[in-house]
């Protein structure tokens, strides 16, 4: 099935009259789904967001709630959504390496009014590429926990999570440079080893999809030591237990993974999933989707680095990236200082 993802309405049209009969239905994100802009380049949908965030996240999200009734009636029916580690700061990839991916107090998305453009980042901080994608798999993964919560249960739905290594080669990268595009894929292979096939990673995504070890739901998955780490050289006689191995790249077996902190919040995940229901057009708790008092150090703090490339933060600094709590504000929200942006 095809589908439009840049439009809202583009999703539903194209739904309504590809959809009729389907005993067996598995969501998922593709890599050629994706869009990952560079530092400084930005784009709007027509429905008024910043297009990695809406086709990302937000017109999954619709697409999950539109196919919901239709999966339901499978034998095993499962959802599954690819993350990532560069949404989870507990990995080499998300943790160790500028920007982190955070949502704040997803102040962003709850300012966004009308058609208009709303503010660039979902936390209503300055504009970056890198993490704006960062954001939008964090949001995956955030949606799949927040599915397993609140429909698990009723629907026998089982809703899963993944990372399956770094697919080098798709065209997830389009727009950035072509030596990048020559050059990342050697680097995620032979420095990081990170890289799988775009064969392996289809391969590990079946798995979860049929595996009966698989069927708990709310799980995040992945293989190879889970990226906690560069990978390291794993010495033996036996070949396919040898070689490069600890980054999530090709080779090992499934393993349970720990989503970060931020990814397991459920009071921000309930607060993202009635904004991405309001920004979509479903249903949504009013009570939850108004904007959030920030203070002045909340502001600057997600309106600059976090850490530096390859080098955290010490954890004695401060961190104040958006905890849903109800500090006292000093300013209001981001958009009273500068119009969403920087």
């Amino acid at each position: 099935m095809r589908l439009f993802i840049y439009q809202h309405t583009k999703i539903r049209s194209n739904f309504s009259t590809s959809v009729t009969n389907v005993h067996f239905v598995l969501t998922m994100k593709s890599y050629y789904a994706h869009v990952y802009y560079p530092l400084f380049l930005r784009r709007y949908t027509v429905d008024g967001y910043e297009t990695s965030f809406q086709v990302n996240h937000l017109s999954h999200f619709l697409l999950l709630n539109l196919l919901l009734p239709t999966i339901k009636k499978s034998r095993d029916p499962r959802v599954i959504v690819v993350g990532s580690i560069t949404g989870n700061t507990n990995t080499v990839g998300g943790g160790a390496v500028w920007p982190w991916a955070d949502l704040g107090k997803l102040n962003g998305l709850a300012e966004k009014a009308g058609t208009g453009k709303g503010p660039e980042m979902v936390n209503g901080g300055a504009w970056n590429g890198a993490k704006a994608y960062k954001d939008s798999k964090l949001a995956n993964m955030m949606t799949i926990f927040e599915a397993d919560r609140r429909l698990h249960k009723d629907s026998g739905v089982t809703f899963s999570t993944m990372y399956p290594g770094c697919i080098a080669e798709t065209g997830l990268f389009r727009d950035k440079k072509p030596w990048f595009r020559k050059l990342f894929p050697l680097f995620m292979r032979y420095v990081t080893g990170g890289y799988v096939s775009e064969w392996e990673a289809g391969d590990r995504l079946a798995e979860v999809a049929s595996s009966d070890r698989c069927k708990e739901s709310g799980v995040y998955w992945g293989w190879n030591g889970a990226a906690k780490t560069v990978a390291y050289l794993k010495p033996g006689t036996d070949a396919s237990n040898r070689g490069l191995t600890g980054a999530g790249g090709a080779g090992g077996s499934i393993e349970e993974l720990p989503p970060s902190p931020e990814a397991r919040n459920a009071e921000k995940a309930r607060r993202l999933w009635e904004l991405s229901a309001k920004a979509v057009g479903l249903p949504y708790d009013s009570s939850a989707v108004s904007p959030l008092p920030e203070s002045l150090a909340e502001i600057a703090a997600k309106n600059g680095p976090k850490s530096l490339p390859g080098i955290p933060m010490p954890s004695f600094v401060p961190d104040f990236r958006g905890k849903i709590d109800k500090r006292s504000a000093n300013a209001g929200t981001s958009s009273q200082l500068q119009g969403g942006r920087l």
